[in-house]
């Protein structure tokens, strides 16, 4: 029975799977993006964000803990260097998948898979986005002050 075997096993055996997810995931840490299928972005998502959460914590056990994962000293060392204070307010969802299309040969979905942190154009856009936001209540003083005014003026000039 397959009781709470829920992943997805991408049509490898078990060893293959780990192995090919701690690839994946060493590869997203050093080069902070990385072009894969959607099957495997979303299977690798579930694999690295608990490793970045844990990156938060500086701290012996966890960089032997991360390290048992990913299996490369050099991107250990960039996780809890330089990614880890990047993230380190954030509580969570640190990578994002952005659908590119179909690959030609197999018609696969294709996607990236990136760190949230890291794309500049993203950030560019949301801060952006904040500094033209208006009230609501600005726009009813606004119109209520433009429709005043000419009434004033034609009762100052009948007046005359």
């Amino acid at each position: 029975m397959r009781h709470n075997k829920k992943f997805n096993h991408l049509g490898r055996k078990s060893a293959h799977r780990n192995a090919m997810l701690s690839n994946m995931a060493t590869s997203l840490i050093m080069h902070k993006r990385i072009n894969t299928t959607t099957a495997k972005a979303k299977a690798l998502k579930k694999y690295v964000e608990p490793l970045l959460t844990k990156a938060k914590d500086d701290s012996t056990h966890s960089r032997r803990t991360v390290f048992t994962y990913l299996q490369n000293k050099e991107a250990v060392t960039e996780l809890f260097r330089e990614i880890a204070q990047k993230i380190a307010n954030r509580p969570g969802g640190y990578t994002r998948i952005i659908r590119t299309g179909f690959r030609l040969g197999d018609a696969a979905e294709m996607c990236f898979i990136e760190l949230v942190d890291y794309n500049e154009n993203m950030l560019k856009q949301k801060t952006a986005k904040k500094a033209t936001r208006t009230r609501r209540s600005s726009k009813k003083k606004e119109a209520a002050e433009t429709t005043a005014a000419p009434e004033t003026e034609v009762v100052a000039i009948e007046a005359e």
